[in-house]
C-alpha cells in the first residue's frame, strides 16, 4: 500500500519495545519556575518518533505511515502509552510529524497466548477493521511477489488448503499464509543451489501434516513436468505431436501442474516486459527534465548529466535498505544502468556541447524502447502458442480456463494483457464470463423454484 500510494514506510513490531525505547529515556536538566530554578525531567527522543524522521531524510517523502503490529500484546506497562499514542499521536512529549497516520495490526488469540482484548477505551480511538484470509487477494498480491508458481498453481486446485488452524490431541496444526510466502522463497533458494525439497522440508513451513504430504506430491509432478516437457518448445510453437498427446492423456494433477508451470514461464515473460516499460517510461522522464536543465544558458552539459546520474544512483542505493517491492528495484537498478551507460558514451565525445550529450542520452533510451518492443512481440508470440498447444491437447476444456483465469488473475499477465491486447485471451475470458453468469442465474432460478 504505501508503494503504491508513494508513501514512506516504518514498521515496528510493538511488543519488541518497552516503554523507555517508546517515550524515550528520562534526563534532569535545568527549568526556570516562577524566577526560581529547578532540576526538572525531560525525555530524549523517542525511538519510533525517531526513525519516522529518519525516514523522511532518508527517503526525502513528507508523508507515511507507522506501522505497528501486535499492538494487542503490548505489556501493561506501554498499555497507557499507546493508549495516549493512538488518540494524540504522541510518544511522552515527542509528536507524530503532520502527514504520517498509524496502522495498527493485532493477532488472533489462536496464534498468540500474551493476546490482551482490546478494551472499549482503546477500540474508542481507532477505526477497527477486521481482516480474514481471502486466497483471491493474496494471490494478486502472490503475483506481484513472485510467489513460487508450484504454490499458486496447488492453491488454485485446493483452495481449501491455503489457510488451516486446527486444534489436535498433537497440539495445533496449521498453514498460514505467511507458511507459503516462507516456503517460496525457500524453494527458489533449493533450486539455485539444485536442491529438493522433500516433505520433511515442507512440513517445517506448512505446519499440518496432510497439507504437507499433498502439496510435496503436487511439488514432485510439478519438478517431473519442469524437466520432462521441453517447455521452452511449446512457447516457441515447435512442440511435438508425441507431447501433445502426452499431456492429453496425463491425469488431473499433472495436467494442473503443467497448465501452471505454462504461465508460470510466461509471468516470467511479463514481468521482464514490465520491468522494461517502467524503466523507459521513467527514463524519459527524466530525458524531459535533463533536456530543460542542460540547454540553460552557460549550463556545462556533462556536469548537468553527473548531477543526474548521482542523483539516480543515491535513489537506488537508498532503496536497498527500504521496504520496496523487488520489482521496483530492479526497475531502479536497470535504470541506473543505463544511465550508467549513457555516461560511458559521453566518455567518447570530443567536445561536449549540450546538442551532443542530449542526442546521447537520447540514443540510450531510443535503444531501450526497441528492446521494449522486441520483448513484447516476443512474449504476444509465446503467449499464442502458449493457446495452439492447450487448444491441440485439451481442445476447449477446463484446462484453457485455468490458463485464462491464471492470466486474468496475475498481475503482470492483466497488465501485459491490458496494455497489449490478446484476441485469443479476449475470446475465452468473455466466454468464461457468460459461463459464470449463466451458472449465477440457473443458481438463482432453483433457488426460486425452491422457494
Amino acid at each position: 500500500l504505501a508503494a503504491e500510494c508513494d508513501l514512506a514506510l516504518v514498521s515496528y513490531t510493538i511488543t519488541h519495545h518497552t516503554r523507555q525505547s517508546a517515550v524515550g529515556l528520562p534526563m534532569i536538566v535545568k527549568r526556570n519556575f516562577g524566577e526560581v530554578e529547578y532540576s526538572a525531567t525531560e525525555y530524549t527522543m523517542s525511538e519510533i518518533i525517531g526513525s519516522v524522521y529518519q525516514a523522511m531524510e532518508r527517503t526525502g517523502k513528507k508523508h507515511g505511515i507507522l506501522f505497528l503490529d501486535e499492538i494487542n500484546c503490548v505489556s501493561e506497562t506501554l498499555a497507557p502509552t499507546m493508549l495516549q499514542f493512538l488518540q494524540c499521536k504522541t510518544f511522552g512529549t515527542h509528536t507524530l510529524p503532520q502527514g504520517w497516520i498509524i496502522v495498527a495490526a493485532g493477532n488472533p488469540p489462536e496464534y498468540n497466548k500474551s493476546v490482551r482484548e482490546l478494551d472499549v477505551v482503546t477500540l474508542d480511538r481507532v477505526k477497527r477493521i477486521d481482516v480474514r484470509e481471502d486466497l483471491g487477494v493474496w494471490k494478486e498480491y502472490a503475483s506481484r511477489r513472485g510467489i513460487y508458481g508450484a504454490i499458486l498453481a496447488y492453491l488454485d486446485s485446493k483452495p481449501q488448503n491455503f489457510y488451516k488452524m486446527e486444534s489436535t490431541p498433537g497440539g495445533k496444526e496449521f498453514v498460514t499464509p505467511r507458511g507459503w510466502e516462507d516456503l517460496s522463497q525457500l524453494l527458489y533458494s533449493y533450486d539455485a543451489l539444485g536442491l529438493t525439497a522433500e516433505q520433511p522440508t515442507v512440513e517445517q513451513y506448512l505446519q499440518h501434516p496432510a497439507v504437507a504430504k499433498d502439496f510435496a506430491a503436487f511439488l514432485a509432478l510439478w519438478r517431473r513436468y519442469n524437466r520432462d516437457v521441453d517447455l521452452a518448445a511449446i512457447l516457441e510453437g515447435t512442440f511435438s505431436e508425441s507431447t501433445v498427446r502426452r499431456c492429453a492423456a496425463a491425469g488431473f494433477d499433472e495436467k494442473l501442474a503443467l497448465v501452471g508451470l505454462l504461465g508460470d514461464r510466461l509471468t516470467q515473460r511479463f514481468a521482464d516486459c514490465y520491468r522494461l516499460d517502467q524503466t523507459a517510461d521513467r527514463l524519459f522522464a527524466l530525458l524531459k527534465r535533463f533536456k530543460e536543465l542542460v540547454f540553460l544558458p552557460g549550463a556545462n552539459p556533462m556536469e548537468q548529466f553527473s548531477a543526474l546520474l548521482k542523483s539516480q544512483q543515491e535513489k537506488e542505493k537508498a532503496q536497498r535498505t527500504q521496504s520496496v517491492d523487488k520489482v521496483e528495484k530492479q526497475i531502479q537498478a536497470l535504470l541506473t544502468g543505463e544511465l550508467e551507460k549513457d555516461g560511458e558514451a559521453l566518455l567518447s565525445l570530443p567536445e561536449p556541447t549540450p546538442q551532443s550529450v542530449f542526442d546521447t542520452v537520447k540514443q540510450g533510451l531510443e535503444a531501450l524502447v526497441e528492446q521494449r518492443k522486441q520483448g513484447v512481440e516476443q512474449t504476444s508470440a509465446q503467449l499464442d502458442f502458449a493457446f495452439d498447444f492447450l487448444e491441440a491437447a485439451f481442445g476447449r476444456g477446463q484446462e484453457l480456463v485455468w490458463f485464462v483465469t491464471q492470466l486474468a488473475g496475475g498481475y503482470y499477465s492483466s497488465w501485459f494483457i491490458a496494455q497489449f491486447g490478446c484476441v485469443r485471451f479476449d475470446q475465452y475470458n468473455e466466454s468464461l464470463l457468460f459461463e459464470k453468469r449463466r451458472s449465477q442465474l440457473l443458481d438463482q432460478v432453483d433457488r426460486l423454484e425452491q422457494s
